[in-house]
């Protein structure tokens, strides 16, 4: 693993607090998502696909996203030069808990917004 700051509490050995440090902020999951949804991407594809996002976040947050063997970033030694990106077998078990917790939320959001109109 990478020596990234993470938040310290007395649930450090949880591993779902582990994971949590592992993919969150506000730019992994919209890349692992991208990366889920459209395979091998490319830098500019990558950026495009993620509103928002600029180039300083999504280099920094590529190089943590494979620091902890979530993606894979493929070089191609050619002229002009090409990065390719894509996740790693690892990302790629995170997909299903990913699609249950957007679920999730989407359940909860539509819940939130019966109980509203029915005030």
């Amino acid at each position: 693993m990478n020596e990234q700051k993470w938040y310290k509490n007395r649930y450090d050995d949880c591993p779902l607090t582990y994971a949590l440090n592992m993919i969150g902020g506000k730019w992994r999951l919209p890349i692992i998502w991208a990366l889920s949804k459209n395979g091998t991407m490319r830098y500019n594809e990558l950026k495009r696909s993620i509103d928002g996002i600029t180039n300083m976040m999504l280099t920094q947050s590529l190089k943590e996203l494979e620091l902890d063997g979530i993606i894979n970033r493929e070089q191609f030694m050619e002229i002009p030069p090409r990065v390719e990106y894509s996740l790693t077998d690892h990302g790629e078990d995170l997909i299903p808990s990913l699609k249950t917790l957007a679920n999730w939320g989407k359940n909860m959001k539509n819940r939130e917004t019966i109980e509203v109109n029915n005030k």
